[in-house]
């Protein structure tokens, strides 16, 4: 068997689903965490427009931060959270404090407690002193709204610490920001091959102008400094500050990092650390010099005479240093030092030989904190060795605060790389496909069996009850030196021809990226592969799936195969009936593609070369609707289709728009034209979802077909959602509203409001837009917990109602829901945190529009 590595499309929600895998839950990643926050922060102070007076301004106090919307109160009201309200960055009239002064703008207090003081200017000045101002960049101006991450742009400027003098910076230029995680090129070397990765909360980065402000250094890099004289360094230096001036870095990039705490070590000193250079395994290592009481170098123990020393500077909270015997205590092993004779490595043996002390426990704090990651968890890491790859990888121990990571899909594998639960260098599940960069991720291994040559002489070739074992060939271009292809059991080549009529169902792009002929080999294992192709090839694949269950005779010799489907995240499969025998495998193509309404010579043992002996491409479309016929619009309910093998009456369809949305293909090498018309079929089929297993189910009674038909049909495009019924904002805004139960799984939207019931002709039908938009009655910063219970049981999260009860969520509360926190403090997993977060947005764009002016 030839076994090879083959090139998948890899998805983090069909692998976890698939192999019952863990991913590391997204609070663990904390310099993740901070990168999502709004660049506002509670406590600041602005002035917004008064609500209660036009063209008057008073000063507010953000006191809470949702992405870029805002809970702001008014100065004056104290602790009193019952005047609070949302405004959005990008459209509220915001301004920074002092511009009402610089504009001739009436600075005056709301209504509701303008007598509360009798000398506002007082009041004013007492309140603001020492108080941080929301900066006047981010309420206007290109930067208005935008999170921290997204104010670090390419080109920007900072100044980087020396990895070996801590007192020496240098300034460096941003290349790529990717999430956070910038690629930088130090000023005066625009060379990729010295470009540097770094996470923006890292402690080696400063603004501009940190070195000088701290009285510091600013050097080249000390590896670096030969590559350039000291006149070339300093020019470049000049030219990058001053245009560095014209489009500074906002200080509110460097509001999360955090602080250096003092350290306890001294010179002489001796501990254990993960690998500096090589982080796959821990070494014995010695503090050999103080800088301050911030920093302290720490070098690799090396005894032997020629020995290189490998130092890198560190503080108390740097990862990867462990007291002595942490490796012993938590069953880890140390590698030896180089030069030391003994073959059992003792630290008591150690020490006397050296004349060293250990550093105290004092020295390591939260030296056994996880953070929440445990083993067989899931999570992308950085390739050590290649700073610029992200690897998927999976926790294979976990120990303190260190976790050991098998990096996968890696070319060359390595060994576990040890890294700290701190790290800047992991990241959550689907953080790379969120900020566009690729993901190294598993290869899926796949085994040929070899070709055989076989050489039949004439008295000894196979009884025709002996179906012979021959591989199917997917290359055309190889013919196989074989007698065996026209033996009862096996068929020559089958052509796919790319320029007939596909149908309704498959997608004209798609098709024409499939090989030109399958075979030859055994006729239901080449049937099975290209099956499968037109499966994959379909825009709907589980639908696809389901006509081709109704291809059957009995009197074909068959035998059952099972074919598969993928469809939004979801597989489906179903088992199918092939026929085994030559002399039966034109009928069952010709019989598939008349399922499928396709051209009959769209496949099968036909090549066609320049024209389809069909003539398809000048024939209606409707010729090959063979199943199914019927005309555009509202189909009579009762129509049962002309094939005799199909008893569930024909659903309606919508007619195809001429607007397609192009939905992008998860990491695909070959983009297909989802956008192209299917050949401007009339026929097209757009089910919101091809739920194969619930086929049998989704018209239950007469009465819902009936009531269906009652109402008219609201084409609209797909925004990356399916499109809600107007009935459930209707059970939304009115609770106690009964409405009769619509069909399950469609996406006709169904429009109507209580008087026009009766009358169905003149029923309106409203936008995708007014559909999902929820009308509210009442503020919903003023819903209680039961008023929020009452809503959530109205959509189609329901069954979510307890957990809000009994965490006493109320309308306030709900405004502040996300997915990271529907995660984390529901215990939700994504699917279900992802349908409840849809149900709060349409509350919040409710809001917005309403009540928060």
């Amino acid at each position: 068997m030839d076994c090879a590595e083959e090139e998948v499309d890899f998805n983090w929600e069909e692998y976890l689903e698939e192999t019952g895998a863990i991913a590391a839950p997204h609070t663990s990643f904390r310099h993740v965490e901070l990168s999502l926050q709004s660049s506002f922060q509670p406590g600041m102070k602005l002035e917004v427009a008064n609500k209660g007076s036009r063209d008057t301004y008073w000063v507010a106090t953000i006191t809470t931060t949702c992405g870029q919307l805002l809970l702001l109160r008014y100065c004056g009201y104290g602790d009193d959270r019952k005047a609070d309200f949302w405004c959005d960055v990008m459209t509220a009239e915001l301004h920074p404090v002092g511009w009402c002064a610089q504009n001739n703008k009436t600075l005056q207090p709301p209504e509701a407690i303008k007598e509360k003081y009798s000398d506002w200017a007082e009041f004013l000045i007492k309140e603001l002193t020492g108080s941080r101002t929301a900066p006047a960049n981010l309420l206007e101006g290109p930067l208005r709204g935008k999170n921290t991450v997204d104010l670090i742009v390419v080109g920007c400027i900072l100044e980087v610490r020396d990895a070996s003098e801590p007192s020496v910076y240098w300034a460096a230029q941003v290349q790529h920001n990717v999430g956070g995680r910038l690629c930088l090129s130090y000023v005066g070397l625009n060379d990729p091959t010295h470009y540097i990765w770094m996470f923006y909360l890292d402690t080696r980065l400063r603004p501009l102008g940190w070195a000088k402000e701290n009285n510091l250094s600013m050097k080249p890099p000390t590896d670096l400094c030969g590559l350039r004289s000291s006149s070339e360094w300093t020019e470049a230096l000049d030219q990058a500050t001053a245009e560095a001036l014209n489009s500074s870095l906002p200080l509110e990039v460097f509001k999360d990092h955090a602080d250096i705490h003092t350290h306890s070590f001294r010179a002489g000193m001796k501990l254990e650390m993960v690998s500096p250079v090589e982080p796959f395994h821990i070494l014995p290592v010695s503090v050999t010099k103080i800088y301050n009481q911030y920093y302290f170098q720490i070098t690799v123990d090396d005894l032997t005479a020629e020995a290189t020393p490998t130092s890198v500077v560190c503080h108390a909270d740097s990862p990867g240093i462990l007291p002595i015997q942490w490796c012993l205590k938590n069953g880890v092993g140390l590698e030896r030092p180089r030069g030391f004779e003994s073959q059992d490595f003792d630290w008591a043996d150690y020490l006397k030989h050296t004349g060293a002390e250990a550093a105290p426990d004092v020295c390591f704090p939260n030296a056994s904190q996880s953070r929440g990651f445990c083993k067989d968890m899931w999570l992308e890491a950085v390739n050590p060795l290649q700073p610029a790859e992200l690897c998927v990888a999976r926790i294979t121990q976990v120990k303190g605060r260190l976790l050991w990571l098998k990096l996968e899909g890696l070319t060359k594998p390595l060994p576990d790389c040890i890294v700290d639960v701190e790290s800047m260098n992991i990241f959550p599940v689907g953080w790379c496909e969120a900020n566009c960069y690729p993901l190294t991720h598993l290869q899926k291994t796949i085994c040929l069996p070899q070709k055989k040559i076989a050489v039949v002489q004439p008295e000894k070739q196979l009884a025709p009850s002996q179906p012979p074992d021959v591989p199917l060939n997917l290359c055309p271009s190889i013919a196989m030196d074989t007698g065996l292809v026209n033996g009862k059991y096996c068929c020559s080549q089958l052509f796919i021809n790319h320029r007939c009529f596909s149908g309704p169902y498959l997608n004209k792009g798609r098709i024409a990226e499939l090989p030109k002929a399958v075979g030859p080999g055994k006729c239901a294992v080449v049937l099975k592969e290209i099956l499968t192709m037109l499966i994959n090839s379909a825009y709907k694949p589980g639908r696809v799936l389901r006509e081709l269950q109704m291809v059957e005779d009995p009197q074909w010799n068959c035998q059952e195969e099972t074919l598969k489907a993928k469809y939004k995240g979801k597989s489906y499969r179903s088992t199918m009936r092939i026929v085994r025998t030559a002399d039966q495998v034109s009928e069952f193509c010709r019989r598939v593609c008349e399922r499928l309404q396709c051209c009959p010579n769209l496949f099968g043992p036909t090549c066609v070369s320049d024209k389809c002996p069909e003539n398809c491409s000048s024939q209606t479309k409707t010729k090959y609707t063979y199943y199914k016929k019927r005309k555009v619009g509202r189909p009579s309910l009762g129509e049962n289709a002309q094939d005799g093998d199909m008893t569930k009456p024909a659903r309606r369809r919508k007619k195809r728009k001429a607007i397609f949305v192009q939905k992008k293909r998860r990491s695909s090498i070959v983009g297909y034209h989802t956008t192209e018309s299917p050949q401007d079929s009339d026929y097209y089929y757009d089910d919101e979802e091809e739920d194969f297993e619930e086929w049998g189910s989704e018209n239950s009674s007469n009465s819902l077909r009936e009531e269906a038909s009652a109402h008219s049909v609201q084409d609209a495009p797909r925004r990356g959602r399916p499109p809600r019924r107007a009935a459930l904002q209707r059970r939304a805004t009115h609770p106690n509203t009964s409405d009769r139960t619509s069909p399950r799984r469609t996406t006709r939207s169904v429009s109507y409001t209580q008087n026009q019931t009766a009358n169905h002709t003149n029923t309106k039908t409203e936008s995708f837009e007014e559909e999902d938009r929820l009308v509210l009655e009442r503020n919903p910063l003023e819903w209680s917990v039961s008023d929020v219970v009452d809503f959530i049981t109205s959509t189609d999260c329901a069954s979510l109602a307890k957990i809000f009860q009994e965490q006493d969520i109320d309308g306030q509360a709900l405004l502040l829901l996300t997915l990271p926190t529907v995660q984390e403090c529901m215990d939700l997993k994504l699917g279900p945190a992802i349908k409840l977060c849809h149900q709060i947005e349409r509350v919040k764009v409710a809001f917005y529009s309403q009540y928060a002016n």
